[in-house]
């Protein structure tokens, strides 16, 4: 895999509201569409949330996901990974539910409880669409995104030894890599390890890029070379950090779940346009796009027959 990049491209997401941007996908059709046209622009990995059909709020419905995953899995071969994380206002079993249904070859895995802030983003004008909307983000203040070691010994025992599925491993912070050092220890996880640094989010490690040098140093120093890392980074601190990454050796994740722009005050209109544009970085800096047959090789992913949609 040197100088190959693993693009990750996150749909929808559930942070983001329908108020925030006219192009964020929400209906089942949405969603497919623009996973398969970031797929056909590089994407080799699909991360991917579901809304309610009928307002665009978070769902961890499986029958929600069940209207877009076959869709997408008959379109394209990219690497389907369905997120656990859903929403930091959803309970485990919530979140894992939509997972545990379509036991994909990969799927995310937060490391670590956290304050998970989106209520700052209430400071600036909005008409808002839905009553639900300004309401969740104040949600974000008083609650905790909760992921403790019970709920991450679950999630490797259910979906990772019960279904075959690997993981992306979302570190928010530093102390997050050392709890998936602690877990790789004990025996929970083995094989070469995906790591997402998350940079960014409001109750997370910041984005700048001595973070990132720092959380690759620390990680250097757990897992040697036996893990691949991607970055992804809030907002406009996108394209900058994720550019950083690839020079750095990493992978990168792209995507309306991440970011609504592409440059500078500029709606990103698909999911594909991020994918372009990250390309073209990618071209400038002589590294070559993964297709998802390395992916899944470099990965050690169960392949996509072995799914349940």
């Amino acid at each position: 895999m040197r100088n190959k990049v693993i693009i990750t491209c996150a749909v929808t997401g559930s942070v983001h509201t329908p108020a925030m941007s006219p192009y964020l996908p929400v209906t089942p059709d949405e969603i497919a569409a623009e996973a398969i046209a970031a797929a056909e622009a590089g994407a080799a990995i699909l991360h991917l949330h579901a809304r309610d059909p009928k307002d665009g709020r978070p769902s961890a419905d499986p029958a929600v996901f069940r209207q877009f995953l076959p869709q997408i899995r008959e379109a394209t071969d990219a690497v389907v990974n369905i997120s656990t994380g859903g929403s930091s206002l959803m309970a485990l079993e919530a979140r894992l539910a939509p997972a545990l249904d379509a036991q994909p070859e990969m799927a995310s895995f937060n490391m670590g409880s956290m304050n998970f802030a989106l209520f700052p983003v209430l400071d600036k004008p909005a008409e808002w669409k839905h009553a639900w909307e300004p309401q969740l983000l104040e949600a974000t203040r008083g609650t905790i995104f909760k992921n403790t070691f019970e709920d991450m010994e679950f999630i490797l025992d259910r979906l990772g030894r019960g279904c075959g599925t690997r993981f992306e491993f979302e570190c928010y912070d530093v102390g997050h890599l050392y709890s998936l050092a602690h877990l790789r220890d004990r025996g929970l996880i083995s094989g070469r390890l995906f790591i997402q640094f998350v940079f960014g989010v409001l109750g997370g490690i910041g984005a700048d890029p001595e973070n990132l040098t720092h959380m690759k140093r620390i990680a250097d120093k757990l897992f040697g070379a036996d893990y691949s890392f991607s970055v992804l980074a809030a907002g406009r601190h996108q394209m900058p950090m994720i550019t950083m990454a690839a020079a750095m050796g990493g992978h990168v994740r792209v995507g309306l779940e991440d970011s609504l722009y592409s440059g500078r005050g500029r709606l990103a209109r698909s999911n594909a346009e991020q994918v372009a544009r990250i390309r073209t970085v990618l071209d400038a800096l002589s590294l070559e796009v993964a297709t998802p047959a390395e992916a899944r090789a470099h990965l050690g992913l169960k392949g996509a027959d072995a799914v349940a949609f």
